[in-house]
């Protein structure tokens, strides 16, 4: 039976070699602005937008909160939304200064941490836990879009839907480990989950034949992984 930390066992022998833009060397307060900046948009996008701003010197709390509001929506502009972001990321000063700066902010105990955020104008709860797992380095494991498609289409995840649930869910799915090892594994598990399926199970056109969890996939008509020979691997071989 495919249980999740075989899901996950899965995702990392395909994965677990491919690079992930939020690993432990990167500075927390880039962890933060790539956080808020990367709702409804791609990626390379932000990368764009983190470019520039790192060759302004703008990514430091006390630079960017010096920067007009109009620098700061140019330097942001290819992230989209530029207006808006540009806020949200005023916002997020705010709640750093009022936390007596970003070190300080990151070291609250985590559901202090959490709640914070979540009182920060533009910070929803999966903006917060990137913050909480990535920046705060914590215990906050993020679930997306991402997160169900991969487990709906497994035929697995819980009965509601909504954000609340799929982490209740996926949280209770994972083997209980003390707080350290807890933070260290759910920014592992959502990474290969996104790569997973920016990779190979997107929404369109999917490369089912690259997947080691095709044996267990819904999505109709996938067409299963080949040997180099061309030969097709049983459902059994390819099952976790």
């Amino acid at each position: 039976m495919l249980t999740v930390p075989g899901v996950i066992a899965a995702l990392e022998a395909m994965h677990g070699h491919r690079e992930w833009h939020w690993w432990p060397e990167k500075p927390p307060f880039e962890v933060c602005v790539g956080a808020i900046l990367v709702q409804n948009t791609a990626w390379t996008n932000v990368e764009r937008a983190l470019e520039r701003l790192r060759d302004a010197r703008a990514l430091d709390p006390a630079r960017m909160a010096a920067l007009s509001d109009a620098e700061l929506e140019s330097l942001v502009r290819p992230s989209g939304q530029y207006r808006q972001k540009a806020r949200k990321l005023r916002a997020f000063l705010a709640t750093c200064a009022g936390a007596g700066g970003l070190d300080r902010l990151l070291a609250l105990p985590a559901a202090e941490l959490r709640s914070r955020l979540l009182q920060t104008w533009g910070i929803g709860p999966e903006t917060a836990d990137c913050i909480v797992c990535y920046a705060g380095r914590q215990p906050a494991l993020v679930v997306d879009t991402y997160t169900a498609r991969l487990f709906r289409r497994l035929g697995m995840g819980p009965a509601a839907e909504g954000y609340s649930a799929w982490q209740e869910w996926l949280v209770s799915s994972l083997p209980a480990v003390t707080d350290e090892r807890a933070a260290e594994r759910y920014a592992r598990v959502h990474a290969l989950v996104v790569l997973h399926a920016k990779h190979l199970c997107r929404k369109r056109n999917p490369r089912c034949g690259a997947c080691l969890l095709w044996g267990a996939c819904t999505v109709p008509d996938a067409p299963g992984p080949r040997l180099e020979t061309g030969g097709r691997v049983s459902r059994t071989e390819q099952t976790v």
